[in-house]
């Protein structure tokens, strides 16, 4: 693997899931309980196609079990669960005395459970069933397939080691419970720890894509919920005033961050009846323009858009040069209602809801939009329902 990806022109580490380090851990006690001897290092191989070595940082080795340990490297995309370690315990178990909360295993002699620091499933749309530890497929098949490739480099004959019995494999994470309220899974209905996760083993440095799969993850669980309706906020701003000011119950809330076009398309594949977009102008003016990734390093149109909405309703120019020499759409506000222009914020918010409607190519579904305009002190300024 190439251990450094470029983006941007700058150079980042790439790291591993916690998946891989839970197959990585369980291989490597697994081998040590076949030949009693310490190992520094293991290798596995992982969905993306390639084969990586890991360093072990501590062994137990017993007779009835060997514990191991990896610490987690998240690379240069450190997140919460950076550093931690993650073990692994391998021991062969009588089937009367297997644990009751075990994973789906992909093996009949392999069971795989939780122990300290592993989350809980408590709520239904996850690709996990509830009541069952938050270790996902993925990492469930890394686990197995490991156990596999080491009983056939060992040759061994899996009857007579296991004589009817099983492997159980505990994946345990120390500080798990601890780390798990710096994540999002309270919002998953994930408790007492972390999820064992990743869908390709390596964590790409300076990549969105867990964190959507994150929003993913908790618009499935709200639409298991028998919810038809869904709020969506960039940020805090918007969650504040629908709860306070409008009363919407916070579960139907979704904070998405810059993701507004991935979002509309997650909303219309999970079955949303209705969608309500609700932020700030400084957000949500990008929306009206057709621009669905709202990072400023993305699409910072603002002022562009704004001046163009306004010359279209007449503007002078040099109204149009106060607009344009200030800094944030905040400052614009006072200004424009200064100027008798304030409608510029209802034609804002109606192409809003006419482009979130016309991204989704809508016509067959029938999904209603409606877009809530706040300024930075809560104050609406405008609130439209498509058209189109």
């Amino acid at each position: 693997m190439e251990e450094y990806v470029y983006v941007d022109g700058k150079k980042y580490k790439r790291g591993y899931t916690t998946g891989t380090c839970a197959a990585a851990a369980t291989k490597a006690s697994l081998i040590s309980f076949i030949t009693g001897k310490k190992l520094k290092s293991i290798e596995i191989d992982v969905p993306k196609g390639i084969c990586i070595s890991i360093e072990v940082e501590n062994q137990e080795i017993l007779k009835e079990y060997v514990l191991t340990s990896v610490k987690k490297d998240g690379g240069d995309d450190i997140d919460s669960t950076h550093g931690i370690d993650i073990l692994s315990k391998v021991e062969i178990i009588n089937s009367d005395k297997l644990p009751e909360n075990r994973c789906k295993s992909e093996l009949d002699y392999v069971e795989i459970t939780s122990g300290e620091g592993v989350g809980l499933v408590t709520k239904k749309g996850l690709s996990v069933e509830v009541g069952r530890p938050a270790i996902n497929p993925v990492p469930i098949k890394m686990i197995c397939s490991e156990i596999e490739k080491a009983i056939d480099e060992y040759d061994i004959d899996i009857n007579s080691f296991l004589y009817g019995r099983k492997i159980l494999v505990t994946i345990t994470v120390p500080k798990g419970k601890e780390i798990s309220l710096k994540t999002f899974n309270r919002n998953l209905g994930i408790v007492d720890g972390i999820s064992i996760i990743g869908t390709t083993g390596i964590v790409e440095p300076m990549s969105d894509d867990g964190w959507k799969k994150a929003l993913s993850a908790e618009l499935s669980i709200k639409k298991e919920e028998a919810l038809n309706e869904i709020i969506l906020v960039p940020g805090n701003i918007g969650f504040k005033n629908m709860v306070e000011k409008y009363g919407y119950d916070e579960n139907k809330i979704l904070k998405i961050g810059n993701f507004i076009g991935y979002i509309l398309m997650e909303c219309k594949r999970f079955g949303f009846k209705k969608i309500i977009i609700a932020g700030h102008l400084g957000k949500l003016i990008k929306l009206s323009a057709g621009i669905m990734n709202t990072h400023s390093r993305v699409a910072d149109a603002r002022t562009e858009i704004m001046i163009s909405n306004l010359a279209l309703m007449g503007a002078e120019k040099d109204f149009l040069d106060e607009i344009n020499s200030c800094i944030t759409t905040d400052a614009m506000i006072p200004i424009i209602y200064e100027k008798g222009y304030e409608d510029v914020f209802d034609i804002l918010a109606q192409k809003a809801t006419d482009r979130a409607k016309k991204y989704m190519r809508n016509d067959e579904n029938n999904i209603d939009i409606e877009v809530f305009l706040f300024s930075m002190d809560g104050n609406l300024l405008a609130r439209k329902i498509s058209e189109i």
